[in-house]
């Protein structure tokens, strides 16, 4: 069968190139290249006799674990697409991923399918449920069992031919807090967010020179962000399709110690990590007992998600003596993996070089912003972006864009300049955005549900500096006869943890414009 573009090819070829590579290090979970496209095909066979055919969705519900990877794949194989749903959702929110995305399969963990609860009787499109088992004794119902599941499947390959243009879908956060689907070709995904098979060069020209490239062996690369974001993911699929062997960390919460000890256990080169919220904790660690880890195996650290600040970057190069560079990415979604962060801008604002002449910053009227000028703009990619989102026309037409030479732009929503030397300056994000240890939390979204309880007047929600998580939920609050613990406890009810206010300050009065606009300065002072 002919090779493309399409990821379940890609990883195929690596596969047969070299079978016996160990491929994958999950917990006690260790699988070659061979015992994972095995796997793979197992769950492929299972979902095709459950009725899942080309371009339906399967959304995957679980925490960082080699079944992860192998329903993933096995949707890929059978061309359907694979949904990437937060695990760090309440019962509401995984019955908007699962229902918004039509998905008619669910792969998930047990105490996770559970917690939907009787949200999963709205899910109209759902009509098969793969239960991982993960030791809780929850319910749920019309489940099969996945380990009997493949047993009783083929190992075998005889699936239908691929396609580049088949589709990508990853969740995000949408600009009224509810998550969003980006749709990509597959082909594009990889290259845009996957480095085309070739990190440090050109993108492949063809599927079949991944066989000549992946003879050297890779680098084992330990992911410790959830495979269920764009960063966890995509560095994933970086190491499957270079030969690489893939640790993921399958802790339920970070443990710096115990990501430190499986890191020297596994001779780990390439660490992934969430910014400061992962690295911090490490850098701490270290600090305390320098000898404590033989960590001369690490070579980089690469962040994504969020950012690591300068001090932290400059404390693990002091402290991992063989480590080479700390790679912090700059990405989302809607752009892929757009630069590398360098030193910041004098006044501490993030800054990154762009990874290509496709990334930009444009006026408001699509045009690019002149380095060293003053200007602001908005970021934004061309080339090889997305198809748009899913089930959204109107927030595709937002989002992607044409300017007055034809040429189509993913406008992500970030503001920034261009400085003398070509590199982009971040200045916020357009549409309020709070990035709290790698998760994305949209203020309107958390000021609609303050709003929600009886004694709230109004709300502002702002994102105030954290040393650990980045950045964390604020809110300024009017209102009377209640306390700061029983809003924080209200939202609660419905919304993720990580998405409540985490500092809560009551005011007689939200300070707006004459217009009713928000004063979001005016918030983060009361914070400060």
């Amino acid at each position: 069968m002919p090779r493309s573009f399409n990821l379940a090819d890609l990883f195929e070829t690596v596969a047969d190139a070299v079978p016996d590579k160990l491929a994958l290090v999950a917990g006690d979970v260790r699988l070659t290249y061979r015992e994972l496209d095995e796997r793979a095909n197992r769950v492929a066979h299972h979902l095709a006799a459950a009725g899942v055919t080309a371009g339906d969705h399967v959304s995957i519900l679980a925490y960082n674990r080699a079944e992860w990877l192998e329903a993933q794949i096995g949707a890929f194989k059978l061309r359907a697409v694979p949904v990437n749903v937060n695990y760090r959702y309440t019962a509401g929110e995984l019955a908007h991923v699962i229902g918004d995305s039509e998905s008619v399969a669910l792969v998930g963990e047990r105490s996770l399918i559970a917690r939907l609860g009787e949200a999963r009787d709205g899910l109209t499109h759902l009509r098969h449920v793969l239960v991982i088992e993960d030791g809780s004794a929850d319910e749920v119902p019309g489940g099969v069992a996945y380990e009997d599941a493949l047993k009783q499947a083929s190992p075998g390959r005889d699936f239908e031919e691929r396609s580049g243009d088949d589709l990508y879908l990853i969740y995000t956060g949408g600009t009224t807090g509810l998550p969003k689907g980006v749709m990509w070709r597959s082909e594009d995904i990889f290259m845009s967010a996957m480095f085309g098979g070739n990190m440090l060069g050109d993108p492949i020209a063809s599927p079949e020179e991944l066989t000549e490239k992946v003879q050297d062996g890779g680098l084992t690369t330990m992911v410790c962000a959830p495979m269920m974001h764009g960063a966890g993911m995509w560095v994933a699929w970086i190491a499957l399709t270079s030969g690489s062997t893939l640790v993921l960390w399958t802790g339920h919460a970070f443990d710096a110690a115990a990501v430190l000890a499986t890191a020297q256990a596994e001779r780990a080169q390439v660490l992934l990590l969430v910014g400061d919220v992962m690295a911090r904790p490490i850098v701490k660690l270290l600090a305390a007992d320098p000898a404590a880890y033989d960590l001369s195996s690490v070579l980089a650290i690469g962040t994504g998600g969020a950012a690591t600040s300068p001090d932290v970057k400059a404390r693990l190069h002091e402290l991992i003596p063989s480590l080479l560079l700390v790679l912090d990415a700059f990405g989302g979604s809607e752009t892929g993996a757009s630069g590398q962060a360098i030193e910041p801008a004098p006044d501490g604002s993030p800054r990154f070089l762009p990874r290509s002449a496709d990334v930009a910053v444009l006026d408001d009227r699509l045009r690019r912003v002149p380095p060293g000028s003053d200007e602001i703009g908005q970021l934004a990619r061309t080339g090889r972006i997305p198809l748009g989102y899913w089930n959204d026309e109107a927030k595709t037409a937002r989002t992607f864009v044409l300017d007055e030479d034809g040429n189509r732009w993913s406008l992500q929503g970030d503001m920034a300049r261009v400085d003398g030397e070509g590199a982009i300056v971040l200045l916020g994000r357009g549409s309020l955005v709070v990035n709290t240890g790698g998760e994305k939390v949209f203020v309107e979204e958390v000021e609609a549900t303050l709003k929600t309880h009886p004694a709230v007047e109004d709300a502002l929600v702002v994102g105030v500096p954290d040393e650990r998580f980045g950045s964390r939920v604020a809110a300024v609050v009017a209102a009377r006869d209640v306390t700061a613990e029983e809003l924080a406890a209200h939202c609660r009810l419905t919304l993720a943890g990580y998405k409540v206010p985490r500092d809560i300050v009551i005011v007689d009065e939200v300070r707006r414009s004459p217009a009713g606009k928000a004063d979001y300065r005016w918030a983060k002072g009361r914070l400060a």
